[in-house]
């Protein structure tokens, strides 16, 4: 559902209007997941264009969520990004609480980490059966950042700094409160009957006492970014590039978990057919620095700020799509994306700037330096753990797009893995493209 304000025409495309005024997309948030329940809820974006010289750049943007499932998970977020609030000055906030009732958690160190889906396979032919949840654990994370970006030299190379507090509640799934409603031969089994993963990473010392549970993550951000795109939304043309150090002292509250890290992304766009066919890629090195991450915090991804709520990976949505969400964590990994983008089709309707978009893609991850584990020889660790596995996890798929006025961009992707360890494929309905 999308709402316009004035429209005037442009000089350069007489049969293109330019937006002014205030604009904004609405989309429902409407699923189903039997063991998380209904997914209920929306959300919107609206977006600022004032007198419409900057178009399709917005002049700001608010974006809203509320969702929910009825078993409890949901997102509850705002994010702000503007040019023009603070002179010469990027700003962009996000304030968000997430309640994940059963994350993703299939160990560290990529295919070194065991999983095998029948283990989550309730067939009732299935002796090897252990849990839907086996792969799962609880969290519920606060997050608040403010970053900020200046030019450093022209137009296109500028230095980002940004703060953010963060606070990460952890632990093992409910299992009563998702089995409440089911009949008997849908229930999960107890934590005492088959214990996840997560909670034999804490029986085993994998994960230990003092990150268990949680606890904070308040860290600062510097960097630099090159950035010679035509058009953010959907660049046809030009670079993006930054280095970013995220860095949690202990004097921000961190407790025994002071540590840093550093991304450093490379995006590049190339024209195939002008306005309507493009190649991109993108590729990412997320790695430690120094000091020691809780396992909490090593599949956090960081980049110089977020447009998604998703930060966790590889895997999923947001990095490797079709592989599944975690699959792949270590000490550092790298992962890259390749994309053919058509725009196939073009009007304008009910007053707003309408194209029709088709992707193509691969994408690709690896766990380059392991997370340290110790544990002894001879421990059940090692039924569900094996060194030497990992290897390039790969997956193949496609996309749908359909944009409003350059900005608002609704996002339908289908990814699938060339491997079964990575799982089985992911469908993904969201907003904006990739990169």
């Amino acid at each position: 559902m999308w709402f316009g304000a004035t429209t005037t025409f442009a000089n350069m495309n007489d049969d293109e209007p330019v937006k002014t005024g205030w604009t904004f997309g609405a989309l429902p948030a409407v699923s189903y997941n039997t063991d998380l329940g209904f997914q209920y809820g929306g959300l919107v974006n609206l977006y600022y264009f004032g007198d419409g010289s900057s178009y399709p750049k917005y002049m700001h943007s608010l974006y809203a969520e509320i969702s929910r499932y009825t078993k409890g998970s949901g997102v509850n977020r705002l994010f702000y990004d503007s040019e023009f609030l603070i002179p010469n000055i990027r700003l962009t906030a996000d304030l968000s609480y997430f309640t994940e009732k059963a994350l993703d958690f299939y160990g560290f160190n990529g295919y070194n980490a065991i999983y095998d889906a029948i283990w989550e396979d309730d067939d009732s032919e299935n002796d090897e059966y252990l849990s839907r949840m086996f792969f799962r654990h609880e969290r519920n994370m606060f997050r608040f950042t403010l970053d900020f970006q200046g030019q450093l030299a022209g137009r296109e190379l500028r230095w980002i700094a940004g703060l953010g507090l963060m606070n990460n509640s952890i632990g093992p799934v409910d299992i009563d409160a998702l089995n409440k409603g089911k009949d008997e031969e849908d229930k999960l089994p107890s934590l005492d009957e088959v214990p996840g993963l997560y909670d034999r990473y804490v029986d085993w010392g994998v994960i230990s006492q003092d990150e268990k549970d949680g606890g904070k993550a308040h860290h600062f951000k510097l960097g630099v970014i090159y950035d010679s795109r035509d058009n953010e939304p959907n660049p046809m043309s030009g670079i993006w590039s930054e280095a970013v150090v995220f860095a949690a002292p202990g004097f921000m509250g961190n407790g025994d978990f002071a540590y840093s890290r550093v991304s450093l992304t490379h995006r590049q766009y190339f024209t195939i057919i002008e306005n309507d066919l493009s190649f991109a890629y993108r590729l990412n090195y997320q790695g430690t620095l120094g000091g020691e991450v809780p396992f909490y915090m090593v599949p956090y991804m960081i980049y110089s700020f977020f447009h998604s709520s998703i930060t966790d990976g590889l895997g999923g949505a947001k990095t490797v799509r079709g592989m599944l969400r975690n699959r792949v964590v270590g000490d550092r990994m790298v992962f890259g994306n390749f994309e053919l983008r058509w725009k196939f089709y073009r009007t304008v309707l009910f007053n707003q700037n309408i194209y029709l978009a088709l992707n193509s893609f691969m994408d690709a991850g690896q766990v380059v330096s392991n997370k340290k584990i110790d544990v002894p020889a001879g421990s059940e660790f090692y039924n569900y753990y094996t060194d030497g596995e990992e290897s390039l996890h790969l997956t193949l798929g496609g996309g749908f797009r359909i944009a409003m006025n350059e900005n608002f961009i609704v996002a339908v992707d289908y990814g699938k893995p060339l491997d079964k360890r990575d799982g089985g494929g992911g469908l993904y309905i969201g907003l904006n493209y990739l990169f």
